[in-house]
């Protein structure tokens, strides 16, 4: 059959038409063949999301994101317009989480499947929502806290050079060069007091060495005389003082008991009376020999007799 130009004319038009259409709705991320479904979430907050940005389940992309406009209500939230290529089902109840794709590849969306038996999403049904922070906000968060320490401690560090600058004045320095000064000549000192020492050693090196070997001999002396007494009969010099101290005990025992000439002397109180008796004669004796030394002792060139005195000390004369 043929066509006239006018019919072939209009068939061009209106595909060409069809065909813009279709390439116009496609750009915008929106397939008029495909049976995608449209799902929208709700965010008070999309920076980095951009129209064709992935939507994954599990890491797998299963659409994009189609569109991102204000919603109505005035509030400045953001609805995102997603579409789902894929035929994997999940729940109405599933979450829509914002999260970020990469330090530079902007950010994505992750379906958060449930099932929990609700119904499963159709197109148009609306998605709760979750975002999940990124490294760059989890940076800020523990940046944060440090920041802030860090200007607590620069204003202590501020503060304490401050303290510093007001405690070393200028006699203080001068005290710390002085003491720095007299640190130097101790050193010195040190150092000639070692040099004398080493000279000394290097000078009495032979005496020393003598020291030693004597050293040496005596300790050899004693580990023989260690040895000597280790090869003596020490059990029988122990068996002769333990048996001469048994000995002395019973010795002293008799003693307190009153036997023996020891023992008796110790305990006789008659003994005892005797002796204090004989000895307080014995004194009034040597008296009487001091006082009247004649009466014991007579010496005469010319044989004169010697006189004679009773015992109460008067003189017996003779009649001739």
């Amino acid at each position: 059959m043929n066509l006239s130009k006018e019919i072939k004319t209009a068939i061009l038009v209106l595909s060409g038409v069809l065909l813009f259409i279709f390439i116009f709705y496609y750009l915008k991320g929106e397939n008029l063949l495909d049976s995608s479904k449209k799902i929208t979430a709700i965010y008070d907050n999309v920076e980095g999301l951009t129209p064709s940005a992935a939507v994954t389940i599990n890491g797998h992309k299963i659409g994009k994101v189609q569109s991102i406009k204000f919603t109505n209500d005035r509030s400045g939230k953001l609805s995102v317009i997603m579409l789902i290529d894929n035929d994997f089902e999940f729940s109405i109840n599933s979450k829509a989480q914002l999260y970020e794709a990469g330090l530079i590849g902007g950010k994505a969306i992750a379906i958060i499947p449930a099932f929990d038996g609700a119904p499963a999403v159709k197109s148009g049904d609306f998605l709760a929502t979750d975002v999940k922070p990124g490294l760059t906000e989890l940076v800020n968060q523990r940046l944060t806290p440090l920041q802030e320490k860090i200007e607590i401690m620069m204003v202590n560090a501020d503060s304490l050079l401050i303290n510093l600058n007001d405690v070393f004045d200028v006699k203080t320095k001068k005290n710390i060069q002085r003491s720095i000064s007299e640190l130097s000549g101790t050193i010195a000192s040190f150092k000639s007091t070692s040099e004398a020492l080493n000279g000394m050693l290097v000078d009495n090196k032979s005496a020393i060495g003598e020291t030693l070997t004597n050293f040496n001999k005596i300790s050899s002396d004693l580990t023989t005389l260690s040895t000597s007494l280790a090869a003596s009969d020490l059990d029988s010099i122990m068996a002769n003082l333990k048996s001469t101290i048994v000995n002395f005990d019973q010795l002293l025992s008799r003693i307190e008991k009153g036997e023996g000439s020891v023992g008796k002397l110790m305990k006789d109180e008659a003994i005892y009376n005797n002796l204090e008796g004989a000895t307080k004669q014995l004194e009034e004796l040597l008296e009487d020999m001091k006082l009247n030394p004649k009466r014991y002792v007579h010496f005469s060139l010319f044989g004169k007799k010697a006189k004679q005195y009773d015992a109460a000390g008067n003189e017996i004369k003779n009649k001739d």
